[in-house]
């Protein structure tokens, strides 16, 4: 009997299926088609699992480590030079000048050692990437992110002081926690700050955030299947 997990993944198909879901959502919300971005998130899976979705036309893509998106990017940026690539995991400051050479966008900024480190490689770079801060709305211990109550302030550095080009706020909220809450939140933050962009909801969740205003989606299992097991 065949294994159903080695059912090939049909990228491209899985890819339509989801703009047309999020053209829906923002149909029903009352906005204008297109202003929710897609973030295919392309994490652990292999340039020719990519591919598919660039011929297709899609060129937003976002993947959470620094050294797996140096491995396969690079490559595919040659065949597809106008695609975006947002980091959307962790950064650590020692990786900061590779990640500012191979992304356009960084969505987790978190904490000032970083924000500092970023306005210092766009210094000396020229290249001044667009930011977001990432926000801890449930200020879970294990996850990275500033905490609410402390985002104000932050994002006030991170513009007045590290000048750098905050597109918005983005968050992943627990698992076991109604995302719409969140969602809220992260808005409402956004709002009183005078920020506009706003990056949440995933594969279970990116309708729900459309409804909320979100501006970039970040969904990828819905695309590419589920992750390859890490060895």
């Amino acid at each position: 009997m065949t294994d159903v997990t080695d059912k090939p993944v049909d990228v491209s198909a899985n890819l339509a299926a989801i703009k047309a879901r999020v053209r829906a959502a923002e149909a029903a919300a009352g906005r204008e088609p297109g202003s929710a971005g897609l973030v295919a998130v392309s994490k652990t899976h292999g340039a020719d699992e990519i591919r598919p979705a660039l011929e297709a036309g899609h060129r937003m893509f976002g993947e959470n480590r620094v050294q797996e998106a140096a491995g396969k990017w690079p490559a595919l940026r040659k065949d597809f030079p106008d695609l975006v690539l947002h980091l959307i995991g962790p950064l650590q400051t020692n990786k900061v000048a590779q990640a500012v050479a191979l992304f356009d966008v960084i969505q987790t900024v978190d904490r000032d050692k970083l924000a500092r480190a970023l306005a210092a490689e766009f210094a000396r770079t020229g290249r001044d990437l667009p930011v977001f801060i990432q926000v801890n709305t449930g200020a879970e211990p294990q996850k990275a992110g500033i905490l609410p109550d402390e985002a104000d302030a932050f994002i006030r550095v991170c513009i007045e002081d590290h000048k750098l080009k905050v597109l918005g706020l983005m968050c992943i909220p627990p698992v076991e926690e109604e995302p719409a809450l969140h969602f809220a939140l992260l808005s409402k933050i956004a709002k009183r700050n005078g920020l506009s962009g706003l990056s949440m909801g995933m594969s279970g969740d990116f309708e729900t955030a459309v409804r909320m205003g979100a501006t970039h989606i970040r969904v990828g299992t819905a695309i590419f299947g589920a992750r390859p097991a890490l060895v």
